[in-house]
């Protein structure tokens, strides 16, 4: 293995854990201010109107897209899909040169 094969799996795999990370960090906070807003829901009206629902929906939607890309549950998200998808373009330009001449 050479040393910038080597080099370049270490800052992906500390990139990777940063990521998670603050996905970890993000779903935390989510965790305390929505609980917040439940209880001063709750203080002001006794659940008679849950508003604080709405905030929950609206930043739980983005803490979700996040969970998707941190771990990577779809295929199409992230740098790697990007990484693939070129190498097979170019594969398949090469082919198509090779063919042209043959």
């Amino acid at each position: 293995m050479e040393p910038n094969e080597k080099d370049s799996k270490y800052f992906k795999a500390k990139r990777r854990v940063a990521e998670i990370k603050k996905f970890y960090s993000s779903l935390m906070f989510y965790i305390i201010f929505i609980s917040m807003l439940a209880g001063i829901n709750y203080y002001t009206n006794q659940w008679r109107s849950p508003w604080f629902l709405w905030a929950a929906f609206g930043w739980g939607i983005g803490i979700f897209f996040q969970a998707i890309k941190t771990f990577q549950w779809m295929p199409f998200v992230g740098k790697d899909w990007e990484d693939r998808k070129m190498k097979q373009f170019m594969e398949e330009e090469e082919k198509h040169n090779q063919n042209r001449w043959e």
